[in-house]
């Protein structure tokens, strides 16, 4: 990752110190200053111009939203809080990414490796993450030109559609630009389990399994029919008591 400036900006000292230990592991980013209140932030953004901020939402007076409509320099802004309502707007607002209180180290390496993407010229969808562990609890999906925000566990299963995948809910389907084997590293294996080189199926909304003669299905809870490739069994099985 090149070199990069960052400004914290947070109401609360412990917040603020987190993030510092947590950038003590990246040495490539120089702390140019911390921000206790939104006037501070609108201030320090515009003078220091960083190339990244970690912007809490909720501060007194000015909040986290209303600094950026104030500032003239526009850096890389990473969303630190403790509501998760924020994020769609928070992406709408072009963020890199969103923290949610309390965040681990893991996670906020996560984000780190995103503004190294990002620095790459590496186009990123902004993702809303759990505060445990490494997984999405809520996605954005393209719909048309706008993209949508959905809830993970709605849904029901993901089928390759070539370097593409289709991701189903019950109400609707979407279109991913990633491919099959990459959205697999990056949903729960708990919830998710791939049972065919093209499709993963979500544990919560399978109804039942059966067998056709040489072949196993899977039937979701909308009825839809999957079948299960010979490869694939074994993960099926652990789910078998």
């Amino acid at each position: 990752m090149q070199r990069k400036t960052a400004l914290i900006i947070d109401d609360e000292e412990a917040s603020r110190f987190l993030i510092k230990q947590y950038l003590a592991d990246f040495p490539e980013i120089n702390i140019a200053g911390e921000c206790r209140n939104g006037s501070e932030a609108i201030r320090d953004i515009n003078a220091a111009q960083p190339d990244l901020v970690f912007l809490d939402i909720q501060m007194p007076a000015i909040n986290g939203f209303q600094v950026l409509q104030e500032i003239t320099h526009i850096p890389l802004i990473v969303f630190t809080t403790a509501y998760d309502q924020f994020a769609l707007r928070a992406f709408e607002l072009n963020a890199l990414d969103y923290l949610l209180k309390p965040y681990t180290r893991e996670r906020f390496s996560l984000t780190m490796e995103r503004i190294r993407k990002n620095s790459q010229g590496q186009n990123l969808h902004f993702l809303a993450e759990t505060s445990t562990g490494n997984y999405p609890s809520r996605i954005l999906v393209e719909k048309g030109n706008r993209l949508k925000n959905i809830t993970v566990d709605d849904i029901m299963y993901l089928k390759a559609e070539k370097d593409y995948t289709q991701i189903h809910t019950a109400e609707q389907s979407y279109l991913s630009s990633q491919g099959i084997g990459t959205l697999e590293k990056r949903m729960d294996p708990e919830k998710f389990i791939r049972i065919h080189r093209s499709h993963i199926v979500n544990i919560l909304h399978i109804k039942e399994v059966y067998r056709d003669i040489s072949k196993m299905f899977i039937v979701m809870n909308n009825d839809t029919e999957l079948s299960i490739g010979r490869n694939y069994t074994d993960n099926l099985r652990k789910l078998i008591y």
